[in-house]
């Protein structure tokens, strides 16, 4: 039975790119701690709203971020649901299963042992 779960590469493209941007990693960090206020992320980062509004649309686009509307402002949270898939498929495609000899790789003994029969 093969359990392998097929990857969408363009979608975790996608997420790695917004992750590879330091404001916006900052931000899922902060969003880590729980629900914040536009006006608490505005405060850290002295952006102008609709530069926060640009980069808070990106995340919730790819689902990493939620978004609600409290009075004339947004409230953001992380889609842990989200994050976890993220965080299992890094996992994946990091210690991959059908390359888990590469961790254990003896190669340099092998090259060790054979220099030394030769001598």
């Amino acid at each position: 039975m093969d359990d392998k779960v097929t990857i969408d590469y363009a979608k975790y493209a996608r997420i790695f790119k917004v992750m590879s941007n330091p404001k916006r990693l900052k931000i899922i960090d902060m969003l880590s701690e729980g629900e914040l206020c536009a006006c608490k992320i505005l405060e850290e980062f002295h952006i102008t709203q609709p530069t926060l509004s640009h980069d808070m649309k990106v995340m919730c686009d790819l689902g990493i971020v939620k978004a609600r509307k409290e009075g004339k402002w947004m409230q953001y949270s992380l889609d842990i649901e989200v994050l976890n898939d993220v965080y299992k498929t890094v996992g994946r495609l990091m210690i991959p299963g059908a390359y888990a000899g590469l961790l254990n790789c003896n190669c340099n003994t092998e090259r060790e042992n054979e220099k030394n029969e030769s001598d």
